[in-house]
């Protein structure tokens, strides 16, 4: 694989973990602030729904391809856990570096470019795990090789349903042959027969 398709895949890659992290982050972080809970609690909150988001965009697609359940989670779990855990440490790590983020508000313009900030950093950061991982055959690519795989099946079946549906087409054309063999047949012995009454 080029350079250029592992860091697109990276990129890619990170994004999906970004969007589930991101939805689960802002609840995490509006629920905690909303309650008055302190921060520790709020960022365990919030790293939480992260990972809970994060596994469920891996799990859902994985489902719709017909596995079980069971394969499915086992699936998310070894494609996001190492890029949700980068990403969240590297998150929270920079809301508890911005002084006053976490005291701030939810009316607060400086907890929501804080919060904004915090995640924009921790995309540039996990880009470059992702796409060590990917280059290794882990992470995300562990959910590539899965769908390639599945599709490979699909190509099977597809070419067994040509192949049958040739198989019995040259079946009816020999049929169609034999037809037309005895009825020539049948022809013959009829002007046979004619000219032997005639004699």
């Amino acid at each position: 694989m080029s350079n250029q398709n592992l860091t697109r895949l990276a990129i890619t890659a990170t994004l999906h973990c970004l969007t589930g992290c991101a939805i689960g982050e802002v609840l995490g972080m509006v629920i905690g602030t909303a309650l008055g809970w302190s921060d520790l609690g709020t960022i365990a909150l919030a790293v939480g729904l992260a990972f809970l988001f994060g596994y469920s965009f891996t799990i859902r697609p994985v489902l719709r391809s017909g596995v079980p359940l069971r394969t499915a989670v086992k699936v998310a779990l070894v494609a996001d856990t190492v890029s949700i855990a980068v990403m969240e440490v590297v998150d929270n790590g920079v809301m508890l570096a911005i002084p006053g983020a976490m005291e701030a508000g939810l009316t607060s313009w400086v907890f929501w470019a804080s919060l904004a900030g915090a995640l924009a950093v921790a995309f540039v950061v996990t880009v470059p795990v992702n796409r060590a991982l990917i280059a290794r055959g882990r992470g995300h690519a562990v959910t590539h090789r899965y769908h390639a795989g599945h599709g490979q099946h699909a190509a099977h079946d597809a070419g067994h349903a040509h192949t049958d549906h040739g198989e019995r087409a040259m079946h009816g054309a020999d049929a169609g042959h034999a037809g037309h063999g005895q009825h020539a047949g049948h022809g013959e012995h009829a002007g046979h027969d004619v000219g032997h009454d005639r004699r």
